[in-house]
């Protein structure tokens, strides 16, 4: 997993020198060329059970400016109820680069793609960041039509929150039946638990930042004024 992570990373480096450079101009002239590079993906979507605890450090933690975090993580429980009464639980997280599909699009696509409407989905996602306005109304067309599906969405910052447009889908969100709240401090205590890799043999426990409560009450305020 490290090792693909650590390609995409270089890759996605190494391409805005290469998209100016003369190699990539030859290649645009040659058909064949250019055919192979209209079918590479922009870049991958990584999907795992657990995520580097670096990764966790940087990208969940709830700083007021998200500087250098250009990415969301997204850890998913699923529950999957049927008639009967019996659950199946599934977990895991995403990752992208916010570049094509992103991660919360990447979840319907190729996590739960479907739905049995003879079954109840009950649906946790704790995510680095809320969603943007596309992934919002993504979120929102599913939830319209999947009247059997219920799904919780706990961020660690809120993405973009001044904008009129990013409230407005918050909103929407809310409208949805979507819960949405802040990660509290047990919250991300939970995804170093169950989401986060450990060592083998044994288990760190959570080192919760100097900053995490107070920063939690912050997005809190801020979410309560958007959705009020």
């Amino acid at each position: 997993m490290a090792q693909k992570e650590e390609a995409t990373q270089a890759e996605a480096a190494a391409a805005p020198a290469s998209q100016n450079g003369e190699e990539d101009l030859d290649d645009l002239a040659d058909p064949e060329k250019l055919k192979e590079l209209i079918q590479l993906p922009p870049f991958e979507i990584v999907k795992g059970e657990r995520l580097p605890v670096n990764f966790f450090k940087f990208q969940f933690r709830n700083v007021e400016y998200s500087s250098g975090r250009n990415k969301t993580f997204l850890c998913y429980v699923v529950e999957v109820q049927s008639k009967g009464g019996q659950v199946q639980a599934s977990r895991g997280y995403l990752e992208d680069e916010h570049a094509a599909a992103h991660a919360e699009e990447a979840f319907f696509n190729s996590v739960l793609p479907a739905f049995d409407p003879a079954l109840r989905y009950n649906v946790t996602w704790y995510v680095s960041s809320s969603p943007c306005a596309a992934c919002a109304d993504r979120i929102i067309k599913t939830l319209g039509k999947t009247k059997n599906l219920r799904l919780l969405i706990l961020v660690g910052r809120l993405f973009m929150w001044e904008e009129p447009e990013i409230q407005a889908a918050l909103r929407k969100l809310k409208e949805a039946g979507c819960r949405l709240r802040i990660m509290k401090p047990q919250d991300f205590e939970y995804v170093w638990q169950n989401f986060v890799e450990q060592e083998e043999g044994e288990s760190k426990a959570f080192e919760p930042w100097e900053d995490i409560q107070e920063n939690f009450l912050y997005y809190e305020d801020k979410l309560a004024d958007i959705l009020k």
